[in-house]
């Protein structure tokens, strides 16, 4: 019960700091509009969807799964940044003596991270319409599914990697070494087919790809979704396993001790 509090409210914490911080707020939610419009309309007349599957395919509305996708990385992963300035602040410190567990920890930020952005992916699927496509439930179920397991997979990759980092500068530099390489490789800019060889073996091993295919997927209905790299079961097995992982790291981290500072 101690650990479960512990959880709840760090993951209070972690929404109440987001809902405070309004250039916080209007960043996560205008960044990836601004995103998605300008990337979609500046390749709209010069890029050429290959294959038949895809013929008829806006690239707009190929590219909108993957601005989920990069909402969901973005605010997973940047929401582990404060464990590196509760460290400076000395709150992480006081967290540790408490008598509670060292994973309630990993679960609490986890889990609030993974909460704020399952609720932006699902506050930009209101511009689904755009795109002239419906809301269907089972899409709708699926799309936040992938969130909540991408979401638990980076906001544990963030957790584990802050841990040891002693900088926002440098954690925002290691960061970003996995953070646009899996989503630029992920098939949420160009679709598997027509790309170079390297780049499909790539795509095909990124647990980022699986992500953005169940997202495509929910979005689709979970019905004639075009550029998928596996049916829908698959992606969210992948995505699972890649969080099971991913959640397994930080706790293994967490237990180790912490570097003086």
């Amino acid at each position: 019960m101690r650990a479960l509090s512990t959880i709840a409210a760090l993951s209070a914490r972690e929404i109440i700091k987001f809902v405070r911080d309004r250039s916080r707020v209007l960043g996560a939610f205008i960044q990836p509009i601004a995103f998605w419009l300008l990337l979609g309309l500046g390749f709209a007349g010069t890029f050429q969807m290959p294959g038949e599957t895809l013929a008829g395919i806006g690239y707009m509305e190929y590219l909108f799964p993957g601005i989920i996708a990069l909402v969901i990385l973005f605010t997973a992963i940047f929401s582990t940044i404060s464990v590196v300035e509760e460290r400076q602040s000395g709150f992480l410190q006081a967290t540790l003596i408490a008598p509670t567990r060292r994973t309630a920890l990993v679960f609490g930020n986890a889990l609030g991270g993974t909460l704020l952005a399952t609720l932006q992916a699902i506050l930009f699927l209101l511009a689904l319409p755009l795109i002239g496509l419906a809301f269907t439930f089972s899409g709708v179920g699926m799309v936040i599914l992938i969130s909540v397991l991408t979401g638990l997979a980076f906001t544990a990759l963030g957790f584990a990697i802050a841990w040891r980092i002693d900088s926002t500068r440098g954690f925002h530099a290691v960061m970003n070494l996995f953070l646009l390489p899996l989503w630029f490789l992920s098939g949420a800019l160009f679709p598997l087919e027509g790309a170079a060889t390297v780049l499909q073996w790539l795509i095909v091993i990124n647990p980022v790809s699986y992500a953005v295919s169940g997202i495509r997927h929910g979005i689709y209905g979970l019905s004639g979704a075009p550029a998928t790299l596996a049916d829908p079961l698959v992606c969210v097995l992948v995505t699972g396993g890649f969080a099971a992982v991913m959640i397994g790291l930080a706790v293994w981290t967490v237990r180790r001790p912490l570097f003086a500072t």
